[in-house]
């Protein structure tokens, strides 16, 4: 974190801190059903509240392109968000900007906290907007963004923002950036990638960047197909992309430049249809039956991979290496992620992981909680993965 500002840079006591939180949760009736995003945001919050800091809370929440949507307000997660920080009030302005947010600002002591309103009631926010985000500023002192989530957007509360008042990273934001540098920015070696999930459209940037970066390359899920595809092997009636054949041989020919090993499925579980209680088999990679589909890797492929994982010191992770959403080729997912998981216990490996999917499916592994650094973000985590300099960390560097 020394080329980034943080909170430790910034004397907070009576100050007003916009606080750019991602306070973008699943809601149901109104009642917040995960907290993860909350909690993780606590830290900084009884941070600045112990120094003394006036905390702001701006965030969005949903896609109400630019107008105001009743069941998009955050005001039931300004009270989510108060459980989360051990019950202290939190104040709740109606609008982001204007007089509403103004008296509620206006109102906080020192230590205290509010929410103001959905920044995507207004338009201004994902166009950058310079006079918007001259209109946030007025309401704060500092900025602090603590929502790598969203640091991939050039959006007014991200990036126009940093420009117009001092600005620094928060304690959550600071966590993400050091776990990420020691995946990929300097990591201890062998370093390997774990890319899964069904399309290599989706991915192409990634596969590109960590063939060029990382010592293994584990390719697993349907995207495996099109690489398997690439290879001559025959897939039978699996999912795969033979536009994206070409593709897959440049990410190969990449990789060997490189002296990047790729490691493709060598046995998977096929079966006639991806259902519940459907009939599976388990066959060589180069023995798929025409009617049969790929969906899980086979035991053999996992006996290796989890040799392989004893002898790596490092591990990115993105998305599932089969149809884990139904058992039972869930197998391979969870065999792979609770091996790595053991590593990470022993302290032998670090092991990064991110991706909605992939949150997804190493919570269902119950193998989450042992890894390094389980990111939250979705669209900012794989722009990392791609090499990308995401826009709202770069307007928090230090000059020079």
């Amino acid at each position: 974190m020394a080329e980034f500002r943080t909170i430790d840079d910034l004397n907070v006591i009576g100050k007003r801190v916009l606080l750019r939180g991602d306070l973008n949760v699943p809601l149901q009736d109104g009642v917040v059903t995960d907290t993860l995003r909350l909690d993780r945001l606590a830290g900084t919050i009884f941070e600045l509240a112990e120094r003394g800091a006036r905390i702001v809370v701006i965030s969005h929440l949903g896609r109400p392109k630019g107008k105001p949507v009743p069941e998009l307000s955050l005001k039931p997660i300004a009270e989510a968000l108060s459980k989360a920080i051990g019950g202290r009030p939190v104040a709740f302005a109606g609008a982001c900007i204007g007089a509403p947010a103004e008296a509620v600002v206006g109102a906080l002591e020192n230590g205290a906290v509010a929410v103001l309103e959905n920044l995507r009631f207004e338009s201004g926010e994902e166009a950058n907007d310079p006079e918007f985000a001259g209109a946030l500023a007025a309401l704060g002192d500092y900025y602090v963004n603590d929502a790598f989530s969203v640091s991939h957007r050039a959006h007014a509360s991200i990036v126009a923002i940093a420009h117009l008042l001092p600005a620094a990273a928060g304690r959550a934001l600071q966590a993400e950036i050091d776990a990420l540098e020691r995946a990929l920015g300097n990591p201890e070696r062998p370093l390997a990638a774990l890319v899964g999930g069904a399309k290599v459209s989706t991915k192409i940037g990634i596969l590109e960047n960590l063939a060029g970066r990382v010592d293994s390359l584990v390719i697993g899920g349907a995207m495996a197909n099109t690489f398997l595809l690439a290879a001559g092997m025959p897939i039978g009636a699996s999912l795969a992309e033979p536009e994206m054949i070409e593709t897959a041989g440049r990410v190969v020919a990449a990789a060997k430049r490189a002296a990047c090993a790729i490691l493709l499925p060598i046995d998977a579980v096929i079966a006639p249809a991806l259902e519940p209680g459907v009939t599976s088999s388990i066959v060589p990679i180069d023995a798929v039956p025409p009617d049969q589909m790929i969906l899980d890797i086979g035991p053999e492929t996992t006996q290796s991979l989890i040799v392989a994982i004893s002898g790596w010191r490092t591990l990115v992770w993105n998305g599932p290496l089969g149809a884990f959403e139904t058992p039972p080729f869930d197998a391979g997912t969870t065999a792979i992620a609770r091996a790595a998981a053991r590593c990470t216990r022993t302290g032998i490996l670090t092991t990064v992981a991110g991706g909605g999917d992939t949150v997804a499916a190493l919570a269902h592994t119950r193998a989450s909680q042992d890894f390094t650094h389980i990111s939250a973000a979705g669209g900012a985590f794989l722009e990392w993965l791609e090499g990308k300099d995401l826009p709202g960390l770069a307007v928090l560097r230090k000059p020079g």
